[in-house]
């Protein structure tokens, strides 16, 4: 079947990668071909495609594979049938791998290229390249790292180490101590526009270094560095057999409910979700008053049963006078995190009679997604008035909910 493909530089391929030796995996077999559970069918590999077709078209899917195991690696793409049924519609080419990552990733990209001019067929304008042992994603990471791809040239997924990183030298000593706030735990997807990559990646081939990622190369040879995104901590790499233990890992959701209400008064400062709204009034608060932050604050600790926050913040601490809630949320947010739990959702609801709250929400939005580290399309806040009644309606006060949905796989 000939592929259709956009101009518009928005038409995207994927690779999966599935050539490695899993060596670490003993005799386990295959990481990316073992089957998801005793009882299933599916096999790694094809789980994790599937994540990406639910996501976004791809017109291209290149797997990767270990030379001499091509009906292995068919039999393990194909072997979810809710995979095989969207692959009917795509155009999937399998590709003997090289002996390292970068050599498998540059024979997958040129075997796209060769594919496209068989085809007659614009190049595709973004790949995404993903571990083929990294099936617990979510679509919204693949919509993100697309997304930020296409605006970018370049974008990949990352997590805050936990733990305080150092630099040693070959006699184990420290040697510098590094900022965590500075550095990031790269995960896949990682997404890229195909032509550059690829000629990135024939660059790179011949120079006598040997990478680790893509990020590497592309940040070699290309002015614009990658931009990151915030990942997942469910998105792990099956690497070792007891990574297997968890396989299909259950996943446990808890939904969160956070309420403020604060009276405004003039000589405060309006303040909704981080952002300063233009108003004669403001909210009366022992902190800066931002009532949805305070709502979202409470919903996300109510959800991991991690208190409220007034816990964590009373207000006749004096700590808190005039407190920055973004800094509270943030800070409410790090302890939710430690616990495992990953934001599915954030919806909130602002009743306000004035001002008018709709020019300024997507501003809103994002100020809260940069302080959850989670894409914006995870959020979203919805403006009401009281009609009058009441007194929000009288413009005497503000009220706010907040409900969230949080998951972590066990």
């Amino acid at each position: 079947m000939r592929t259709k493909t956009t101009t518009d530089g928005h038409d995207a391929a994927l690779i999966l990668l599935a050539a490695g030796s899993s060596t670490r995996m003993g005799a386990t077999g295959k990481k990316e071909f073992l089957k998801m559970g005793g009882s299933q069918k599916s096999a790694v590999i094809s789980v994790a495609a599937n994540v990406f077709f639910k996501a976004a078209h791809f017109s291209t899917v290149a797997i990767a594979y270990p030379k001499g195991e091509l009906a292995n690696a068919k039999k393990a793409f194909y072997s979810s049938k809710e995979t095989s049924e969207i692959a009917k519609g795509l155009n999937v080419i399998f590709v003997p791998g090289g002996d390292t990552r970068q050599k498998s990733v540059l024979l997958a990209l040129k075997a796209i290229e060769r594919n496209c001019k068989k085809n007659g067929a614009d190049l595709p304008g973004t790949v995404l390249i993903h571990d083929g042992a990294r099936p617990f994603l979510s679509s919204a990471l693949v919509k993100a790292t697309l997304k930020a791809a296409q605006k970018y040239g370049a974008a990949a997924p990352a997590l805050e180490p936990v733990e305080t990183q150092k630099e040693i030298d070959s006699h184990k000593k420290i040697v510098r101590h590094l900022e965590r706030k500075n550095l990031a735990a790269v995960q896949t997807p990682q997404g890229f526009q195909f032509a550059r990559i690829l000629q990135y990646h024939l660059a790179a081939q011949n120079d006598g270094h040997a990478y680790t990622d893509d990020t590497e190369i592309w940040d070699k040879y290309s002015s614009e560095k990658t931009q990151i995104i915030p990942g997942e901590s469910a998105n792990i790499k099956i690497t070792y057999p007891k990574d297997l233990a968890g396989i299909p890992r259950e996943k446990e959701t808890r939904i969160g409910l956070g309420y403020d209400l604060h009276r405004l008064v003039e000589g405060r400062s309006l303040i909704l979700g981080g952002i300063e709204i233009p108003f004669e009034k403001g909210e009366l608060g022992h902190s800066d008053g931002d009532a949805l932050l305070h709502a979202i604050t409470d919903a996300v600790l109510g959800a991991a049963a991690l208190g409220d926050i007034g816990s964590h913040f009373p207000d006749t601490d004096e700590k808190w006078k005039d407190a920055d809630s973004r800094k509270l949320l943030a800070s409410a947010w790090s302890e939710v995190k430690k616990s495992g739990w990953h934001l599915e959702n954030l919806d909130c609801v602002v009743k306000l009679q004035k001002p008018k709250f709709l020019p300024h929400r997507e501003r809103v939005i994002k100020s809260i997604a940069k302080i959850l580290e989670v894409p914006a399309e995870r959020v979203f806040v919805k403006a009401k008035t009281a009609e009058g009644l009441g007194d929000v309606g009288h413009g005497e006060a503000i009220e706010c909910q907040a409900i969230c949905l949080l998951s972590k796989t066990n």
